[in-house]
């Protein structure tokens, strides 16, 4: 074992490098002291506080199409009225810097849009509705 010195920031820490030159001769237990201590970082208000709640899942039915995933509205492809496919885009979730689409689960009218873009949703709140 060796005693290092180290200097990070201007602070001075006393540690103990295991040398592997010698495998013969097993390691004590690591002991690490500083000359001085980092403080600790302090909490900030914003860390602190919750966030804002998103819009809860309601109850499916069999033309409610729900977020796969939780995200950020990009886009509404649909207005109330349309007429869709099974399988056309309707909508477009980003999550992690990646866009999810979201595809019509059967064919029919657009019968209501309950989000917009801009707006955070959880995995399963329903975006629109299909009749």
């Amino acid at each position: 074992m060796k005693k290092l010195r180290v200097t990070i920031e201007g602070k001075v820490y006393e540690v103990l490098v295991e040398t592997i030159d010698d495998p013969s001769k097993p390691a004590p237990a690591p002991v690490f002291s500083s000359a001085a201590a980092p403080a600790p970082a302090p909490v900030s208000a914003a860390a602190t506080a919750p966030a804002p709640a998103a819009r809860p899942a309601a109850a499916g039915g069999a033309g409610d199409v729900p977020s796969p995933l939780a995200g950020k509205i990009v886009s509404v492809d649909v207005k109330v009225g349309d007429s869709v496919q099974e399988g056309a885009q309707v909508a477009t979730i980003e999550a992690m810097k990646m866009n999810t689409y979201i595809f019509a689960p059967k064919t029919g009218k657009v019968a209501e849009i309950l989000v917009t873009p801009g707006e955070g949703v959880e995995e399963g709140t329903v975006l629109l509705r299909i009749a």
